[in-house]
């Protein structure tokens, strides 16, 4: 007899995959345990050019490898990694960084915002991510919310007001349609009180969660759907703010204990 209930919320169970990243990686080369995640491929070039970043690993599968590099040395050194774009793609590349040695990770990256008023470039401490994609029921009971590590979150708000850096906190959207932005699914989700929308926040905060593993994330405000039409407003080539971000993450790293 056919099950009439959506197969993603057929919850697994807590055990171990066939495929286990612990099991698969625990003979390779580790990394440092804390590490920075960071969506900005041409921020990472630019910093591995200047030799502030030093390359060490790579996650390799289909298509080019995602290089892991390393910030600093010796008890002070970072892991620094770029994770896929999307969902499934982001969590696979968190599962493999925590296979090799990752024990604290803080992530930073970009959205589209649901409020027009918040000016582009705007770093956006995520303070829960809304779950409308799929990897995330993979990795915990069905439910709406996915939730980051509230002290590495508290350390984000921190290290940005130590700054001097105005920002904001709350709620993301996470989902896996980025050409299905409706504006009736808009409204609810500001209805909500979500500032964001992203792809891969709620499932990296289920990863995390369920390898026990604290993990924090903050954005930037990128293009605007708030509105009729959607206002892309060059949110890719701020690269102020996107330099800014990392350096706020690394900074934010930088005190989470060794």
């Amino acid at each position: 007899m056919s099950n009439p209930r959506a197969p993603i919320l057929e919850w697994p169970g807590p055990g171990p995959g066939i495929i286990d990243p612990i099991t698969l990686y625990r003979k390779r080369p580790r990394i440092p345990p804390r590490v920075v995640l960071c969506f900005f491929k041409e921020v990472l070039d630019e910093a591995a050019a200047a030799g502030e970043l030093i390359k060490s690993e790579s996650l390799r599968g289909e298509g080019d490898p995602l290089p892991v590099y390393v910030a600093g040395r010796g008890r002070g050194a970072i892991a620094v990694a770029r994770p896929g774009i999307s969902a499934p793609f982001a969590a696979a590349a968190l599962e493999e960084l925590i296979g090799l040695g990752g024990r604290a990770f803080l992530c930073c990256g970009g959205a589209g915002v649901l409020d027009g008023t918040i000016p582009v470039g705007t770093p956006i401490v995520v303070t829960k991510a809304l779950r409308d994609e799929g990897t995330s029921y993979h990795y915990s009971r069905p439910s709406r919310w996915a939730r980051p590590d509230r002290a590495l979150t508290l350390l984000l708000a921190k290290v940005c007001k130590e700054a001097g850096v105005p920002f904001l906190r709350g709620a993301s959207w996470t989902t896996d349609a980025v050409f299905r932005e409706t504006p009736s699914q808009i409204r609810r989700r500001r209805a909500e009180g979500c500032l964001t929308v992203e792809m891969e926040a709620a499932a990296l905060f289920a990863v995390a969660r369920f390898r026990g593993i604290p993990f924090g994330q903050i954005l930037y405000a990128g293009d605007d759907v708030s509105g009729p039409r959607w206002e892309n407003r060059g949110w890719m080539y701020q690269a102020a703010a996107r330099r800014r971000l990392l350096d706020l993450t690394l900074e934010a790293a930088r005190k989470i204990p060794a």
